[in-house]
């Protein structure tokens, strides 16, 4: 029995093993992070999106009103630490009058990450991150005309 318990046979056996789980453990890191890094992208395009429209609906007129909107939009995402260069275009829906919903949407592209095993996320080299917000401008505010549509009334 004293022999068995001193014999070293399969010592070694299984240390492939570590390197393995270390590898898979290094994959699922990696894809958490890609993970993390689109929906915090997603948050700081939808906070982008919220400032673009609440900038938009109380500009003083409508010349400056999508300058302001962008204005807000680059500032949100500067403001969640990311490069408002890389920010997509600000897409705003909708006219400058009373009664009517303005619409908002930023995109944000995300790098992707090729991982081992599971491949691309996304589909491509980026993972767009979209935030969409809307309001409707105040339908007491003076100076503004009426949205025809709804006859003066925004209910």
């Amino acid at each position: 029995m004293s022999r068995r318990l001193a014999a070293e046979d399969g010592v070694v056996g299984g240390l492939e093993m570590l390197a393995f789980g270390f590898l898979t453990f290094v994959v699922v890191a990696l894809l958490l992070a890609n993970a993390w890094g689109v929906i915090d992208a997603k948050l700081a395009a939808t906070a982008a999106a919220r400032e673009a429209a609440r900038a938009f609906v109380e500009a003083p007129d409508a010349a400056t009103a999508h300058s302001r909107a962008v204005d807000a939009a680059r500032a949100a995402i500067s403001g969640h630490g990311r490069d408002p260069d890389r920010m997509g275009p600000t897409d705003i829906d909708g006219a400058f009058a009373r009664c009517e919903r303005i619409t908002v949407t930023v995109t944000y592209p995300v790098p992707a990450l090729s991982l081992p095993w599971i491949g691309g996320l996304g589909g491509g080299p980026t993972i767009t991150a979209t935030g969409v917000h809307s309001e409707i401008v105040d339908p007491f505010r003076s100076g503004l005309p009426v949205d025809d549509q709804l006859g003066g009334d925004c209910a």
